[in-house]
């Protein structure tokens, strides 16, 4: 009789990810299983073939084998991979895996320990994320014994195999018919007692301590980067694995200019005449000055851009721009001469109606529009 396509036994689409794959066969495992169905011939049968199908569907190898060829790719009766199972012999490796992975168990010894990742913030200012710069910094850290070398056990000594796991880091229980695995009471997971610990860290393993690191920026970078520097996050005990440290970027406000990604901001108080004439108008670039050329008639916020002018990204990529908008500065401490100056350019102005003031008239036939609106 020809097989079903596993990912029918299970349940599942093709596409479905391990940890479904693992909730599947699960289920039907615990439905099917011959303790809770016995004398019962298709119970068993329905779960020899879902079990095999996890076999293979739970191995990246395998399941790569599957999808390509189908059972054949998988059978070694066809000449394929590694084969299914063979009767119940493998029901507690298959079980192992799952139930292992709930109750933190599996045959896979005494694991080793992970020390914990650290974030920094750093604080730069906008020139130097752009060009780059390398900062040293102290971090406060748990860092490796020097006295036991990260052992925990004191000079000359060494620590003991632990007697209750015998160095697994993990002790097996019974639950009913399930065997199910736990983390070593005694040990801890670790797989090792230490009898006689060390003086300075008291059997830790690690210390606190200030570390002094230098660090390199790269141009570039924007608020939020973060740069890793690896292993020099924690200590791990027992001599485990040491974190990552994460130096995270924050830059300082700028008096001038304002990043937006690769482009850059800034706001030119200018006065009035230079708008209404027209000119040059001078302004800053991270480059030095630039002559910014003003037309005659521009209105105040008005946002010129200078290409190429802005940062690069990290990536290299090409410069953003330089935006600048023109703010109309208004006149302060007028002296008597300069405020009739005004007035009378302001009333020739007025005489001109539309022709100086297209926006300003504009806006009074709205209001008296609107205004007789409501009145009538």
């Amino acid at each position: 009789m020809s097989k079903r396509d596993y990912y029918d036994v299970l349940e599942v689409q093709k596409n479905a990810s391990e940890a479904e794959i693992k909730k599947a066969y699960r289920r039907l495992a615990m439905k099917y299983h011959p303790d809770r169905n016995p004398d019962d011939e298709d119970a068993e049968a329905k779960f020899k073939e879902a079990k095999e199908a996890y076999e293979v569907l739970a191995d990246a190898q395998k399941r790569s084998a599957y999808d390509q060829f189908g059972h054949a790719g998988v059978d070694p009766s066809m000449g394929g991979g590694h084969g299914g199972p063979g009767g119940m012999g493998g029901f507690g490796d298959a079980f192992g895996d799952i139930f292992g992975d709930i109750f933190g168990g599996g045959r896979r010894g005494a694991r080793q320990s992970r020390g914990s990742d650290l974030r920094y913030n750093l604080e730069l200012s906008l020139e130097d994320a752009i060009n780059g710069t390398e900062v040293q910094i102290r971090v406060p850290v748990m860092s490796s014994c020097e006295t036991c070398h990260g052992s925990g056990a004191k000079e000359g000594s060494q620590p003991q195999t632990c007697t209750t796991c015998g160095g697994h880091g993990e002790v097996r229980m019974q639950q009913g018919f399930f065997s199910v695995q736990q983390t070593c009471p005694q040990c801890r997971g670790s797989g090792k007692i230490i009898t006689d610990p060390c003086s300075d860290c008291h059997g830790q393993g690690r210390i606190k301590k200030q570390k002094t690191l230098s660090v390199k920026i790269p141009a570039g970078v924007d608020e939020g980067d973060q740069v890793r520097l690896a292993g020099e996050g924690e200590a791990a005990p027992n001599n485990g694995i040491a974190g990552d440290l994460y130096v995270a970027v924050h830059l300082k406000k700028h008096p001038i200019f304002q990043r937006e990604d690769t482009h850059l901001y800034c706001e030119t108080p200018v006065s009035f005449t230079l708008l209404a004439l027209g000119g040059e108008l001078q302004i800053p670039t991270l480059d030095g000055r630039a002559n910014l050329k003003i037309p005659a008639g521009t209105q105040t916020d008005k946002m010129f851009r200078l290409r190429g002018k802005g940062v690069r990204n990290v990536r290299g990529n090409q410069p953003g721009d330089l935006f600048c908008k023109v703010v109309v500065e208004t006149p302060v401490n007028l002296s008597k001469e300069q405020k009739e100056l005004l007035e009378q350019l302001d009333e020739s102005m007025r005489e001109g109606g539309k022709r100086h003031s297209p926006k300003e008239s504009s806006w009074t036939d709205k209001i008296k529009s609107f205004l007789d609106d409501i009145v009538s």
